[in-house]
C-alpha cells in the first residue's frame, strides 16, 4: 500500500476548489489531504477511462481545429500549464484544455472542454483558469474570457465575471484547504463514490452507494 508523504508546503490543483466553490461537493478535507500530501494510494476509476480520454481528446481536436482554422494563436494543455504561488506560500496549479490568444496578444480565450452532462462546477474551473492565467509568465496582464464546450452547445464567460466577489469566495476557499487545520470531513455514499482516495487515508469512507429504495415511515402524513 502506498504511504502518503507530507508536501513541504500546499499544493492544490484547480479542479479540487471548482467543484467545492460551487456545493458539486461539500468534504473540503479530501482537498485539504490532497493539498498537503503527495505519493497518496488512489481508488481505481470506475469510469472508461480509455473512452472518455478519447472522446475527450476527439471534441478537443475538433475545437482546436476550428480556431486554428481562424488563424488564432492557440497553445494547448502543456503549453498554458501554471503553477502560481501566493503571498502565503501555498502554490495554485492547473492545466487549461486550451488557451487561444487574441491577435494583439492582449488576452485571450480560455477553453475547457467537457464530454459529459454540464455542471456548474465546469464554468467554476474555467472561471479559476481566467483569474491565474494573467499571473503567469507570457500572459501577465492579459485579459482572458471563457469558454466551455460541450458536444451540443458551448457556455461563453465574460472576464467581467472575475469580480471582487468571486475572488473573494475563491481565496477564502484556497484559504481554508491550504491551512495546517484539516477541512471539513463529509462522508457519504454519494460523494466517496467519486472520491480517490482510500480508506487507508481516509477511514470514514463509504463505499456502500445509496439506495433508492432507503426509507423511513412517520405517522404524521
Amino acid at each position: 500500500m502506498t504511504q502518503a508523504v507530507p508536501r513541504s508546503g500546499p499544493y492544490i490543483w484547480v479542479t479540487w476548489l471548482s467543484k467545492l466553490l460551487v456545493g458539486d461537493v461539500s468534504c473540503e478535507w479530501a482537498a485539504w489531504f490532497k493539498a498537503h500530501h503527495k505519493q497518496y494510494a488512489k481508488m481505481p476509476s470506475s469510469l472508461d477511462a480509455v473512452g472518455w480520454q478519447m472522446n475527450h481528446t476527439e471534441l478537443l481536436n475538433k475545437v482546436w481545429g476550428d480556431l486554428d482554422d481562424q488563424g488564432k494563436e492557440v497553445l494547448t494543455e502543456n503549453q498554458s500549464s501554471f503553477n502560481i504561488r501566493g503571498s502565503s506560500g501555498t502554490m495554485l496549479g492547473g492545466r487549461p484544455d486550451i488557451v487561444a490568444l487574441f491577435e494583439n496578444e492582449t488576452g485571450g480565450t480560455v477553453y475547457d472542454v467537457k464530454t459529459g452532462q454540464p455542471r456548474a462546477s465546469d464554468q467554476a474551473q474555467v472561471m479559476i483558469y481566467m483569474y491565474a492565467l494573467p499571473h503567469w509568465n507570457r500572459f501577465q496582464g492579459m485579459q482572458f474570457d471563457g469558454r466551455v464546450v460541450y458536444n451540443d452547445h458551448e457556455v461563453a464567460i465574460p472576464h467581467s465575471a472575475i469580480d471582487d466577489t468571486f475572488k473573494k469566495r475563491l481565496f477564502a476557499l484556497i484559504g481554508r484547504i491550504s491551512s495546517q487545520d484539516p477541512g471539513r470531513k463529509v462522508p457519504s455514499g454519494s460523494e466517496c463514490r467519486f472520491c480517490d482516495l482510500t480508506s487507508a487515508d481516509c477511514p470514514e469512507r463509504v463505499d456502500e452507494e445509496p439506495s433508492d429504495q432507503d426509507e423511513m415511515e412517520v405517522s404524521d402524513f
